[in-house]
């Protein structure tokens, strides 16, 4: 990896003075002969970061407030160990047990850091908003407008079933945290309500607290950090005996009525890859993020690191202080993990330790909604979405994108309700999620390979190794894609069918028949300066209110 400043980095475009990119160039009036010359006034000065942006075919909108922490906080948040880990757990303790749990976590997590690596790349040379689709059209030779709009649609997809995964994975623990405390039901009904409050809380936050949220995405990472060595601390000291070694790092479990222990041992997996996704918000976030060409880089591949090694202590923790693992699996509360907090330190300080679990689950939706809505703008801003007009509004106070934020919401409440009837739903949302992300993810590496050496190099960059890891992030991406739609549980029913396979079908056959049918004739990919606007039949002109 190289972050310094690289010679094969673009140089700027020029433009004349006091003209915007992409406008016609006026001609100066002349003025009459003995006259005073007319007093030019000095142009506001242009930061590197807003002149970079405007190369890329874009002006500052978004306020650029954010530092390189900052922006490593968002995607920290979004990983979010404490959420992916504990909310997944229990799936994690039927499909292959704690050998799995344990060593299948540092395997999917160097994979992971390949993908990561070779999105940080390319981020350095493309830092804007609209991150990945804008990439994809970037990189290809031909047909750029296709590559732009499925990426950025299966973005989208995954950008949402996130939100939703990690908001109702908030309300299990929460309802679990009420049952223990004020013996609520922990129902389906409660759940699902549950989940719409916080969602709705998600949403008001990034609507009319935006400088709160920005303090909280920095809390989130101390949160994160303290809440790991609380509850790891607290289940290595005060409990009076723990699992074996053999058992937390051997025992292998199949609960899933599959008889194929390699087949349980793959879909395993999945605990490991749902937490590791949601980095790309330090892309998304570049706009707002200052040093974008190297802060947004270095949040992505920190994000993953970080996240890999406090993930792997606290799985170790938990694992270690398990007593009676048919007891977790069935417990009252249906959150495996409270159960293994009960019993290893009792009711109280069960109690305690999901609190902090539930805040840094909060932290998480809410750093997801962020995210989400910055795609959405940016996705709309290009015209991609229906109603795009609607969702590309910039608020005048906060300088954020509020209606993206309401649809980010909304639609994530849309994505959890099936989980009211379908047992298996919430796995379901989680496999959306892994597959929508990193083939969104995997698209611009894929191109970039293909580029090879004219790939324009960013400040930060992996020289040499940059074509064996993006060879590994696509290798592994084809795997996993295939892995999550596959079935989770036997017998398959009605109640235990994965249906992921039917919503990235519905979504990405809406965008292929839209596709078809209409936007092939009009979208051109991201617009830059220069590039006119869609028709205002379609309504999809693009304005900022």
């Amino acid at each position: 990896m190289t972050d310094a400043r690289s010679p094969d980095h673009p140089a700027p475009e020029t433009f004349p003075a006091n003209t915007a990119p992409g406008s016609a160039s006026v001609s100066a009036p002349v003025s009459d002969p003995g006259s005073a010359p007319a007093s030019t006034p000095e142009p506001a000065p242009v930061s590197e970061d807003e002149q970079r942006l405007r190369e890329l075919g874009y002006t500052q909108e978004l306020a650029r407030s954010m530092s390189g922490f900052s922006n490593f906080a968002v995607s920290f948040s979004i990983v979010s160990i404490l959420s992916g880990c504990l909310t997944l757990y229990g799936t994690g303790m039927k499909t292959g047990g704690p050998a799995l749990i344990i060593w299948g976590w540092p395997v999917v997590g160097l994979l992971t850091l390949c993908v990561g690596l070779a999105m940080a790349e390319i981020c350095s040379s493309y830092p804007t908003a609209g991150g990945l689709y804008y990439w994809s059209a970037k990189l290809t030779r031909s047909r750029g407008p296709a590559w732009s709009w499925f990426t950025g649609w299966f973005n989208f997809l995954g950008q949402v079933a996130v939100t939703a995964s990690v908001d109702y994975g908030a309300a299990f623990f929460t309802n679990a945290f009420l049952t223990l405390r004020f013996g609520v039901e922990a129902s389906p009904a409660h759940t699902m309500e549950i989940f719409a409050v916080i969602l709705l809380a998600h949403g008001l936050l990034n609507t009319f607290g935006v400088r709160l949220v920005a303090v909280l995405n920095s809390v989130s990472v101390w949160w994160h950090l303290a809440g790991v060595a609380i509850i790891v601390g607290a289940l290595a000291v005060l409990p009076d005996r723990h699992a074996s070694v053999s058992f937390a790092l051997t025992e292998f479990v199949n609960q899933t009525g599959f008889h194929s222990q390699f087949y349980v041992a793959l879909i395993g997996l999945l605990m490991a890859q749902y937490t590791l996704t949601g980095y790309d918000a330090s892309a998304h976030m570049t706009e707002e993020t200052r040093d974008a060409a190297r802060s947004g880089p270095r949040g992505i591949v920190n994000a993953i690191t970080v996240s890999l090694v406090a993930g792997w202590i606290l799985l170790l923790g938990i694992t270690f202080a398990i007593r009676d693992y048919d007891g977790a699996l069935n417990s009252d509360t249906q959150v495996p993990p409270a159960q293994i907090f009960i019993d290893a330190i009792g009711s109280g300080g069960a109690q305690f330790l999901l609190l902090i679990v539930i805040g840094a689950q909060f932290f998480c939706g809410m750093a997801s909604v962020t995210a989400n809505s910055r795609m959405i703008y940016a996705f709309s801003r290009d015209g991609a979405l229906p109603g795009s007009r609607l969702w590309h509004r910039i608020d005048p106070r906060t300088q954020t994108p509020t209606n993206a934020v309401w649809l980010a919401t909304g639609g994530a409440l849309l994505l959890g309700l099936p989980a009211l009837w379908n047992t298996t739903a919430y796995t379901a949302v989680t496999s959306i999620s892994v597959i929508g992300l990193y083939i969104s993810y995997v698209i611009p590496v894929y191109l970039r390979l293909r580029q090879g050496e004219d790939f324009p190099r960013g400040p930060w960059h992996l020289g040499r190794w940059s074509r064996p890891i993006g060879v590994v992030a696509v290798a592994w991406t084809a795997v996993i894609t295939v892995l999550f739609m596959l079935p989770t549980a036997s017998p398959i029913t009605a109640e235990s069918f994965n249906y992921t396979p039917v919503a990235v079908a519905v979504v990405v056959g809406f965008a292929g028949l839209w596709w078809l049918v209409s936007a092939r004739h009009w979208f051109t990919g991201p617009h830059v300066h220069g590039t006119p606007p869609e028709p205002d039949a379609l309504d999809t002109e693009l304005e900022v209110r």
